[in-house]
């Protein structure tokens, strides 16, 4: 039986050709040092993002899904992590050979990111009027009573309560939920073409998470950009997406169209997120956990890295690497799919 998938609440989902791309993601490899050794977080990583859409990447913690948006921004705590391979294709640059001087100028004018955590991604000791006007005043020629006009303005439109106040008000002065939308706000006042999204609700109750993602996603709509967004919640996905693609030990397992990957998930991996998924129209005494962990780096299996805990392996997944090749319709990276029951 398929399982039911929510109505998502905006899609732009239609044919693409890649000369349409707006981020290509080729190959992507980044590792980490440690003494003499050398092990890999995110390998082989391809991926592509269109114009207007909402891409989610979706995995396990400690899958690579932060550090594949740090490897775009180019904001890894490089030593020990760095990006030693592939290219990242944004417009008509390679983000990777970009000087420190031209990726500053892509930050928050092209791209922009919005961090996982609110708290420790505001400088406690700054208000947020300081630093929007810093932002702005950085990429653009402007005084600050005109940088500061601008960012009450972002802080408005992102439904921030009482903004005039809000940017004389420091971090620790205001909620979760006010200080994203802030970080939201920062993010898209200079109108980016792309917004990279981590983690945007896990740290706020429900009902925020609901608002904050309606008001991202009203955001989209209006301003035509794209978003990248990283989330280990399901439920958020069936609500946002147009595609997804799955990340299991650094590397993607699967891609689809949001609703072809909820109705019929091809990669076993996939299979366990969907049956981890609690649903009321699916009757289970228990839920089904994956079994086992996300191996660290240093420990990766020498052939498909999620054969350790996988229920269909075969004895060639124990040996040989599976590709991220078009199987059953779409990319996979499996040797054995299953058909999938609910």
């Amino acid at each position: 039986m398929a399982q039911t998938v929510p109505s998502k609440i905006g899609s732009t989902q239609q044919a693409r050709s890649p000369a349409e791309t707006l981020l290509s993601i080729r190959n992507l490899r980044t590792a980490v040092s440690q003494g003499e050794d050398r092990f890999d977080i995110v390998r082989d990583l391809s991926l592509d993002i269109f114009p207007n859409e909402i891409v989610c990447l979706v995995g396990e913690s400690g899958c690579g899904k932060s550090i594949t948006a740090l490897s775009v921004m180019r904001l890894l705590p490089t030593p020990p992590v760095r990006a030693i391979g592939g290219e990242i294709q944004f417009k008509e640059n390679d983000l990777l050979t970009l000087s420190d001087k031209e990726m500053r100028k892509v930050r928050a004018e092209d791209i922009a990111m919005v961090f996982q955590d609110p708290l420790t991604s505001l400088d406690p000791v700054f208000s947020v009027g300081s630093v929007m006007t810093e932002v702005i005043k950085a990429h653009r020629d402007l005084d600050t009573n005109t940088a500061r006009t601008m960012a009450l303005e972002a802080l408005q439109e992102v439904g921030l309560p009482d903004p005039e106040k809000r940017l004389d008000s420091y971090p620790h002065q205001m909620s979760g939920g006010m200080r994203q939308r802030v970080l939201i706000a920062t993010a898209l006042v200079l109108d980016p073409d792309l917004l990279i999204a981590d983690e945007p609700t896990t740290a706020l109750d429900v009902t925020v998470q609901a608002q904050i993602l309606e008001m991202l996603l009203e955001e989209q709509r209006q301003r035509h950009m794209s978003i990248l967004l990283i989330t280990h919640d399901l439920a958020v996905v069936a609500g946002v997406a147009d595609r997804v693609a799955v990340m299991y030990a650094g590397e993607i397992v699967e891609q689809a169209p949001v609703d072809e990957l909820f109705e019929d998930p091809k990669h076993p991996y996939t299979q366990g997120l969907l049956h981890a998924l609690p649903h009321i129209s699916v009757k289970r005494e228990k839920l089904i956990p994956i079994p086992g962990v996300v191996p660290p780096p240093q420990m990766m299996p020498p052939g498909c890295r999620f054969a350790p805990r996988c229920p269909y392996a075969l004895s060639r997944c124990w040996q040989e690497r599976p590709e991220l090749e078009i199987n059953a319709g779409r990319p996979l990276r499996c040797f054995n799919p299953q058909p999938f029951v609910a």
